[in-house]
């Protein structure tokens, strides 16, 4: 049972050993949060400007669970 998590931008550089071409697979233990995720993987919080799961906009308590896709983005700016 597992999750899989992918890194946007600035975030790839917390988690080393990431590999963006792969994400993360991280065991599901059970329940747990988006941010109990995040702060598995030491991501820095102040950092995390969108959270999503399964390819859809989520807050941080949002619960995850087996199988779900969990994506973590910082600010962008662009113009």
């Amino acid at each position: 049972m597992s999750i899989t998590v992918t890194l946007s931008t600035t975030l790839r550089n917390q988690v080393p050993g990431y590999r963006p071409d792969q994400g993360l697979t991280l065991p599901w233990e059970g329940p747990q949060s988006l941010l109990d995720v995040a702060q598995a993987l030491g991501l820095p919080l102040a950092d995390i400007k969108i959270t999503m799961l399964n390819g859809r906009w989520a807050e941080l308590d949002t619960q995850v669970s087996d199988n779900d896709r969990v994506a973590f983005f910082p600010a962008v700016g662009g113009g």
